[in-house]
């Protein structure tokens, strides 16, 4: 369909203030220097790499998770590079196998924990073959020693809602599922519903632990349950990484949450690192621009399902979402 609609652009060349980008990975294991070209252009001060056990090489159209040894990173770029890059790590190991390595990696420079959707979704116990909850009481363990050691633990439970739906032309992401099959989680074990409620009594389990929900705590198409959920359980924030489709097409409604929780949200893009990529999502925060594309979850532009609506957030909500509030949450960030 060829829109006629005619609105003006304005696009941040750079950021209004400092960025961390606090939720990302090392797609297509690009050097530091390819890095640092992009982040200077556009702003963005500290690039962490919640993924720093692992690398990401672009295979079948789509990124591909190997794990590898997380000194690659510790030393190639958060050392080499002193405050321009920090690390999280990846474990879906259990209990003490992955306390000993998280205290390990802890010592080698992590400053967080991140638990992929697996938990929930893929992960069984081999000795009777049924599906781990993400509340399964053995866990308990890793999630207080993060708090101990007082890292947060970075949590992605369960994906959108239309991937829990039949793959039909009533399907929101029926483009995308249908380009992606394997993300469509349709007749899993647990619903969409069931993983959220698991993840919510984890956290309220744990009060001592500090969580960051990853993707709006993977349920922005609802905010009225992301903000009682923030008003339920003073140690959940969330980012908003690789969602402002979701938020950009309620921008009322996004932008009053954005401004009641703004002590609560990490900027993220969990996108290949392009300058284009970054300036949308300044776009999307600072401006009053209407009806724009987006890129899709794999960083591409002209896959849009819909367009979407800019924030024009005020100067103290952006500080706090760009930077300060990445700055209190994982010990070791300085802007």
């Amino acid at each position: 369909m060829d829109i006629q609609l005619k609105r003006p652009a304005h696009i941040p060349e750079c950021a209004k203030f400092p960025v961390i980008d606090a939720h990302n990975h090392l797609f297509g294991d690009y050097p530091p220097e390819h890095l640092l070209a992009v982040m200077d252009a556009v702003g963005v001060r500290t690039f962490v790499n919640v993924t720093g056990n692992t690398t990401m090489p672009y295979e079948n159209n789509c990124y591909t998770i190997v794990r590898r040894d997380i000194r690659i990173f510790t030393e190639g770029y958060s050392a080499a590079h002193p405050g321009r890059f920090a690390v999280l790590i990846k474990d879906d190991g259990f209990a003490d196998r992955c306390i000993a390595r998280l205290e390990e990696d802890v010592r080698l420079g992590a400053l967080g924990l991140k638990v992929t959707k697996e938990l929930g979704l893929y992960f069984k116990d081999s000795s009777v073959g049924e599906m781990i909850p993400v509340d399964d009481e053995r866990l308990s363990p890793i999630w207080r020693r993060a708090g101990e050691l007082g890292i947060p633990a970075l949590i992605h439970v369960s994906d959108p809602w239309a991937f829990f739906l039949p793959i039909d032309e009533q399907n929101e992401h029926y483009s995308t599922l249908k380009e992606f099959p394997s993300w469509s989680f349709y007749g899993s074990h647990f619903s969409k519903q069931e993983l959220l409620d698991q993840r919510d009594r984890m956290i309220s389990g744990h009060p001592g632990t500090t969580f960051i929900l990853a993707h709006v705590a993977n349920n922005p198409e609802d905010l009225d349950y992301v903000a009682d959920l923030l008003n339920r359980y003073p140690n959940a924030n969330i980012d908003f990484s690789a969602r402002i489709d979701e938020l950009g097409r309620q921008p009322y409604t996004a932008r009053d949450f954005f401004i009641a929780y703004q002590d609560r949200i990490l900027f993220g893009v969990d996108m290949p690192v392009t300058e284009d990529i970054y300036r949308c999502y300044f776009r999307f925060l600072e401006t009053r621009d209407e009806y724009f594309e987006y890129p899709d979850y794999i960083g591409r532009w002209g896959k849009s399902r819909w367009k979407i609506h800019g924030l024009h957030l005020p100067d103290e909500v952006l500080r706090k979402v760009y930077n300060e509030n990445a700055v209190r949450l994982i010990s070791g960030l300085a802007v």
